[in-house]
């Protein structure tokens, strides 16, 4: 299998389980553009009602989230909606 495609392999096996909480690190950071995009918006439909934390270096990829929280040097140096933080 190519880094991909485990990596979509690995996601359908945690959105399997009725987890309430998920933490996905660079869950998307294997996947091509348009593959993506699909799995970004089926990820929203799935954690729907969970208590999700996801760990990116892509802003595409949490732009839709709650709450951001940017760390540099391990520390929270901003947070807020992707609007508020786009503002600073």
């Amino acid at each position: 299998l190519s880094g991909g495609e485990r990596q979509r392999v690995a996601l359908a096996r945690v959105l399997l389980r009725a987890s309430p909480i998920l933490l996905l690190d660079e869950a998307t950071s294997a996947l091509d553009t348009t593959t993506e995009v699909h799995v970004q918006e089926a990820l929203q439909d799935a954690c729907k009602g969970r208590t999700t934390i996801f760990i990116s270096h892509r802003l595409n990829a949490v732009s839709d989230a709650d709450r951001i929280v940017v760390l540099s040097d391990g520390s929270v140096c901003e947070e807020g909606t992707h609007e508020e933080l786009i503002e600073k």
